[in-house]
């Protein structure tokens, strides 16, 4: 039992091993950290991140998605990708939970 108590007890010093206070404490950080991770923002990623991380999405609807962008701005809601040749109602569904959109604020003039 000493054994133990003294293996946790370096695991810990050493930061091999986090007690769960510390990760109770920056739950709603790493939320925000892992969402910033593992979605796309398509209004600023490139056709090959693009590609890699949405199912459905090959390079060449990728490149359509980025020149769409290019052409008409930012995109303003998800459901907009509807509106890029060969993107569907399905693909946008299945990939949902997978994109951010970001909008950045136009200059005043």
């Amino acid at each position: 039992m000493k054994r133990i108590f003294c293996f946790i007890a370096m695991m810990v010093l050493s930061g091999l091993l986090v007690p769960a206070a510390a990760l109770a404490q920056n739950s709603d950080q790493s939320a925000e950290i892992s969402d910033a991770l593992t979605k796309v923002d398509i209004n600023s990623a490139d056709a090959a991140t693009l590609a890699l991380a949405l199912d459905g999405i090959g390079m060449a609807k990728a490149q359509e998605i980025v020149a769409y962008r290019e052409l008409n701005g930012d995109f303003e809601s998800i459901d907009e990708l509807a509106d890029v040749k060969g993107i569907g109602d399905a693909t946008i569904a299945k990939n949902r939970d997978k994109i951010i959109v970001v909008v950045k604020e136009q200059a005043a003039l």
